[in-house]
This record gives C-alpha cells, sequence and structure tokens, in this order.
C-alpha cells in the first residue's frame, strides 16, 4: 500500500510540473498569497492575538470550520497552514467526491503516518454538502488524529453540520473582502501584470460593487477588463456594463442567506425603517425569492408587529396578497413594495400578539375550569334548577349597553391579558377599555350595594 502511496504522489506531482507551464495560469491562482500574512482582509481570524493565530505561534493545529462568503481565501488559509505546520495537504470537495474517496484518504493518511511519521490536514470544500451520516464517518479519523480536518462551508455550521462534528472543531468566521481589500488585490495584479488597470475611477468602484465581497471575482473581473481592452483604451462604467454580466448576489434560498434578509426585513419594518425595508425587500426579489414569500411574512407582520394599532394593515396586506395574484411578476412587485411602505410607516404595536400568549398560558394553568353558571345557557329544567343562566342581564337592554358583569370562572377572577398601546387606533382602543373598566367598577359596586340592601 506505502508503494502505491508514493507511485499516487508521483504521477500527480509530474502532472502538475509537466503541465502547469503549457498553459498561463488565471491571474487569480497566480496571486493567490504564499504567506499566511499575505492573505487579504482575516486579520480576525489570522492574527497574531486570534485563537487560530495562537496555535499557528506553537505549531500544534487542531480541526476547525472556515466559515464564509465565496472568495474570501477558505482554502488559501487551509493550504497556507498546512505548509506552515508542515502536513500534508489533502484535498476533495464535497460535491464531486463520495465515501470511497474518503476511505481511500483516511488510508493513505494512516499509512503515512506511520511510514513517514507526517500527519495529513484534510481540506473539505463545501463541506456542508455531505450529508449527515457521512459527516459521522469523519469523527473516529478526527478523534484518533488521522487527520486534521479543515472544513469550509458558506452555509451557518449550526444549521448545517452535525453536533457531534462541531463539538470537534472550532469555527473561525471569515469576513467577506471591502472594497479596501479589493483596492489592495487590484494593485497586487497591477504588480503582476505590469500594467494600469484600463478603467477609471468610476469603473474601478464599480468593479469593487459588483464583487459583493468575492477576491477572486474581482481578480476574474480584471483579467477580463484587460482581454478586451484596445491599447490606449480607458474604460468607464457603461463600457464596463457592456462587456460584463451582471453578477447575481449571493444568496440561496433554502438556506442562511434567505434566514438573514426575511430578518432584516421583519427588523426595518419594526423600527419604522421605510428605506430599509424596500431595500432588504428589494434585495430578496433580484435575487430570485418567491414574491409570495415575502408577502405571506408581510401579512404575519401585519398582524403580529401592527395589529390593532392599524386594523387596516391587515386588509391591505389580504389586498397586496390577491394583487399579486392577479397580475403576477414584475407587475405585482410593485404591490409588494407598496405594502412594505405602509407597514414600515403604520404605528405599531404587539399588545395584542403579547396578549395571545397571556391568554394561551392562563388557559393552560386554569385547566378545565367551568364558565360562571349565569352565563351559560339553560335549555332544560335540571339545568335551570342548578343555576345556569340565573341572574344574566342581556347587556342590548340597559340603556348604556353594558352590564358589567363577570365572565371569567369564579375561581380564577379577573386577569388582564390586552394592554393596548397609546399609538395609532389602539390609542382608541385604550380609551374604550379605560372607559368600561370604570364602568364595570361602578356597576359591579352598585349591584353589591344592591344585594346587601335585599338582605
Amino acid at each position: 500500500m506505502l508503494i502505491k502511496v508514493i507511485i499516487y504522489n508521483e504521477i500527480r506531482e509530474m502532472e502538475e510540473t509537466l503541465f502547469s507551464n503549457r498553459v498561463k495560469r488565471p491571474l487569480a491562482d497566480r496571486l493567490r498569497p504564499q504567506r499566511l500574512q499575505d492573505v487579504v482582509g482575516q486579520e480576525q481570524v489570522l492574527g497574531e492575538d486570534s485563537p487560530l493565530g495562537r496555535m499557528l505561534g506553537t505549531g500544534r493545529v487542531s480541526s476547525f470550520i472556515l466559515w464564509g462568503p465565496p472568495g474570501c481565501g477558505k482554502t488559501t488559509i487551509a493550504r497556507l497552514i498546512a505548509e506552515h505546520t508542515n502536513l500534508y495537504f489533502e484535498q476533495i470537495s464535497a460535491v464531486f467526491s463520495g465515501v470511497a474517496d474518503l476511505k481511500r484518504i483516511f488510508q493513505y493518511a494512516k499509512e503515512r503516518r506511520v511510514t513517514q511519521g507526517k500527519g495529513t490536514l484534510l481540506f473539505v470544500d463545501e463541506i456542508h454538502r455531505f450529508n449527515k451520516s457521512q459527516q459521522d464517518g469523519f469523527l473516529p479519523y478526527v478523534e484518533d488524529g488521522t487527520v486534521i480536518l479543515v472544513g469550509a462551508t458558506t452555509e451557518n455550521p449550526s444549521f448545517e453540520l452535525n453536533a457531534a462534528l462541531l463539538s470537534r472543531c472550532q469555527v473561525f468566521v471569515l469576513n467577506r473582502l471591502t472594497p479596501e481589500n479589493f483596492e489592495e488585490l487590484l494593485q497586487r495584479a497591477e504588480r503582476e501584470e505590469g500594467l494600469k488597470l484600463p478603467v477609471d475611477e468610476e469603473a474601478r468602484e464599480f468593479m469593487k460593487n459588483v464583487a459583493d465581497g468575492d477576491g477572486r471575482y474581482i481578480l476574474n473581473l480584471a483579467e477580463s477588463v484587460w482581454a478586451y481592452a484596445k491599447p490606449d483604451e480607458i474604460f468607464d462604467k457603461d463600457k464596463l456594463m457592456k462587456i460584463i454580466r451582471s453578477r447575481a448576489p449571493v444568496y440561496d434560498k433554502g438556506r442562511d442567506g434567505h434566514y438573514n434578509l426575511i430578518s432584516a426585513v421583519h427588523k426595518s419594518l419594526r423600527g419604522s425603517d421605510v428605506d430599509a425595508a424596500l431595500y432588504w425587500v428589494a434585495r430578496m426579489l433580484t435575487s430570485g425569492e418567491d414574491p409570495r414569500y415575502i408577502v405571506r411574512r408581510l401579512v404575519r407582520f401585519a398582524v403580529e408587529d401592527v395589529s390593532l394599532a392599524d386594523p387596516n394593515a391587515v386588509v391591505q396586506a389580504i389586498a397586496c396578497a390577491e394583487t399579486f395574484e392577479r397580475l403576477g411578476s414584475p407587475e405585482g412587485e410593485l404591490a409588494v413594495m407598496q405594502l412594505t411602505a405602509y407597514l414600515a410607516t403604520a404605528p405599531k404595536s404587539a399588545a395584542v400578539y403579547k396578549a395571545m400568549h397571556s391568554a394561551f398560558a392562563a388557559a393552560r394553568q386554569t385547566g378545565s375550569l367551568m364558565p360562571p353558571k349565569h352565563i351559560l345557557n339553560a335549555p332544560t329544567k335540571l339545568m335551570k334548577n342548578l343555576g345556569y343562566n340565573d341572574g344574566y342581564i342581556y347587556d342590548q337592554d340597559l340603556e348604556d349597553g353594558f352590564s358589567g358583569q363577570n365572565y371569567f370562572p369564579e375561581e380564577m377572577g379577573r386577569r388582564r391579558f390586552y394592554n393596548p398601546v397609546d399609538r395609532g387606533f389602539e390609542r382608541e382602543i385604550k380609551k374604550r377599555i379605560d372607559y368600561f373598566d370604570k364602568l364595570r367598577i361602578e356597576k359591579q359596586r352598585a349591584r353589591k350595594q344592591q344585594k346587601d340592601e335585599d338582605k
């Protein structure tokens, strides 16, 4: 088996040596950092005082997960760490690899440790694409040190990785690159090519914006600009837009990006920031989110966060849903944005939402308490004899239309669940509740006084 390992490695190295020089490597590959200190924008992970920096300082590295957006340097960091710690670097992608590949790698790693005394750093790109049982397959080899596992993922490890695997790995969060980081990369590219990038300042800033935090993308874009540009030609923003395709935002409707953006929508609406809310809804729509999902969330917001502060909010929300179904996309998206603006500027109240939870809690606590007998119907003589409906006052028969009777179970006593806020229409509701509370006390006091006199 050892001979097979040696032959396999030699063949791979020969292929890299023989064929790598025939074709010019892509700019992004040529600019791949050769030292950890050359990695751009990840000082929080690679700094001397960071957890990973301290591990590298001691020369002892344990398994970890790199979580960050595309093009932030995950593969580069893993490769450089392997070199820094003198570990054999083995790389696979969860997209293209299966159980057989993993078994082969683990076997090679075992034999390499025994025969060469050299450990293996296994870099697994897109590790979240392995299913739960496949992830479990890593556990024994991570535990016994056969491999140092470095997983790379663009998705939240809390949701996508096994708890057992996460418990054996630290998680390091990588940042999306900033415009300042992009400028540093572009300057490195210019030094590599020996040419100034043929774009004006506006086009250069546009490149940084369209790259959307992805360092690999902006370098590929720069390489395309050099390829398209004629001698002495300088691209402005309009020319640049003609030769490049607009980049779709990083967004997965079923994963972390989806939940992050809908959370941003809700928080912006709740904070009554109409412009921020419109922006986040636009982000979701331009990323391919189903408008119907957004509308459902807006309907929920109308009843949960606006509620009776503006009773018309839910009417507007349902009208938006019906409008979108009639018009479809893209015309119906105007209704979505209109509803977003309405909800953001509407008065807010969570009083009914809180009242619901309080009422549910009380219902669970009080079990099967019966309503007071005077509000129970008495369709039979037996029920009348038992006191059902005895003393019930029909409110509509009274001049003020209010009896002030008790409607809670006798054993429970009166509770207050709904506390309207002093905003929007709930201000009027609060006035009504305060009026009924005062009138109820007066009616009950008068009724008690009458009973005492009758005795």
